[in-house]
């Protein structure tokens, strides 16, 4: 990334020499010669331009990602850079050409105003991505749900986000579905977001519902379930609670977080609905919920005598 760069500053240079050596020895008669040497010194300086921006580019964004902290970061600083470098290029460019820089910062001014009114939704869109750059409701590799469109963050561009659907027409219980999502980006000025994999705390909590009768020795059965569930997730879970309560202590919100897996117990006509209560990573619920659901299912089936489980036909 940074030798394109260094030669593209060097063919910029090259082709800024040449403009000037054109225009100071190689002699034009007539006006087609006058008007040939304008166009032949202004070409030269606008391929300078051209070059000279994008190496630019290339090097202070090879810089940048040599120290980024994660790939998140380097993609938000080349789309921060691509549109900086995007905006001199095209007023460099402009001003080039036309040999007139005042007049050319006074028309894009003048040419922005008739943009504002003329795309509305693409101005909102890009004000969006703003937004999304500053505030951080989401950012590459989140899992988040956009007004009904659920997936992970893909790509974060000027006007749209992009999510690899996650449940969706096609599948469920938090399942891929190999389909992409286009979501405008001025979708989170005018909607709620919801981010199950936020950069502070990057865990949900999640249950796994067993139904048993009412003659189930309802002790037992939650002590049975918070041991299988500590022996999946309980040392995860508590370092995970323990990075929740550090944020929870940076709010004026006082909440009693339990570090281990607990069972809550809610009464249903014909049975007793336990549901095993933890945290976990959203990207591995349903296969943590599979695996606690199969060993809970076992352990309740070597004690017979002490878990028993509904037959009713209403089940």
């Amino acid at each position: 990334m940074r030798r394109v760069g260094y030669l593209s500053v060097v063919a910029a240079a090259v082709a800024a020499v040449a403009s000037r050596v054109a225009a100071a020895t190689v002699a034009f008669d007539g006006p087609r010669g006058a008007l040939a040497e304008r166009l032949a010194v202004t070409g030269l300086l606008a391929v300078a331009v051209v070059l000279a921006t994008y190496g630019a580019y290339r090097l202070v964004g090879g810089w940048l990602a040599d120290r980024a902290p994660s790939k998140r970061r380097r993609h938000d600083l080349r789309n921060v850079l691509r549109l900086a470098f995007g905006l001199v290029g095209t007023v460099g460019l402009a001003g080039v050409v036309t040999e007139q820089w005042v007049g050319v910062l006074f028309s894009l001014g003048v040419v922005g105003f008739a943009v504002t009114f003329a795309l509305q939704q693409p101005l909102f869109s890009l004000i969006g991505w703003v937004y999304i750059m500053v505030n951080r409701p989401y950012q590459v590799g989140d899992r988040v749900a956009i007004e009904g469109s659920k997936g992970d963050v893909v790509a974060v561009d000027f006007l749209v986000t992009t999510l690899w659907e996650v449940d969706g027409e096609l599948v469920a219980s938090n399942q891929p579905s190999g389909r992409t999502i286009t979501v405008p980006n001025s979708v989170v000025l005018s909607s709620h977001v919801t981010n199950f994999t936020g950069e502070s705390f990057p865990f949900v909590w999640n249950e796994v519902a067993v139904e048993v009768a009412y003659e189930t020795d309802l002790a037992f059965a939650r002590e049975r379930m918070v041991a299988v569930a500590e022996a999946v997730v309980g040392e995860e879970m508590e370092r995970d609670i323990e990075r929740y309560r550090e944020r929870l202590a940076e709010t004026p919100v006082e909440l009693d977080v339990q570090s281990q897996p607990t069972v809550n117990v809610t009464q249903e006509a014909s049975w007793v609905k336990l549901r095993l209560r933890y945290v976990v990573d959203p990207r591995r619920g349903q296969r943590t919920k599979n695996e606690l659901y199969e060993r809970i299912l076992a352990e309740f089936n070597e004690h017979p005598d002490r878990v028993k489980f509904p037959v009713s036909r209403n089940r």
